[in-house]
């Protein structure tokens, strides 16, 4: 990823979640270097984004993180589609892991059509309810 494309990225991220959402957080975590960013693009338009952590370990799942869709593209159903291309390149690149999300709690049912369950009770992060939530592994990713 260029420079330009990494700015583009995590300025969507911080207009979405910190300015838009009104949430001071520490946008910039550290783990975006070791993370495999997905983007949907259309020419060289920033349309959605997300990243993948790897497991830390055997029985640990695979994390899909920073779920954003650009404010001047929403509406379109491209939330569905960087979430089907991320759930594959976990199943892709971690065959047989679970994977994990801390999804917003007024999302859940978004995140339950792809086969997330809740596993959490509500939580406040950053003043904003959230759960967490697992896939489990799919019948094809495990074979």
């Amino acid at each position: 990823m260029s420079s330009r494309d990494l700015y583009t990225m995590l300025k969507m991220r911080i207009d979405v979640f910190v300015v838009e959402q009104k949430c001071a957080f520490p946008e910039m975590d550290g783990k975006d270097p070791e993370a495999l960013h997905l983007r949907l693009l259309a020419g060289k338009a920033l349309l959605a984004s997300t990243r993948i952590i790897a497991p830390k370990g055997a029985s640990d799942p695979a994390y899909i993180g920073r779920v954003v869709v650009s404010p001047d593209h929403r509406g379109k159903r491209l939330g569905d589609k960087v979430m089907v291309e991320s759930i594959a390149a976990c199943e892709s690149l971690f065959p047989g892991s679970r994977i994990a999300l801390s999804a917003q709690s007024h999302l859940e049912r978004f995140y339950k059509s792809f086969g997330f369950e809740t596993v959490s009770e509500e939580y406040l992060e950053d003043d904003i309810p959230h759960i967490d939530m697992l896939r489990p592994v799919s019948r094809a990713s495990a074979a």
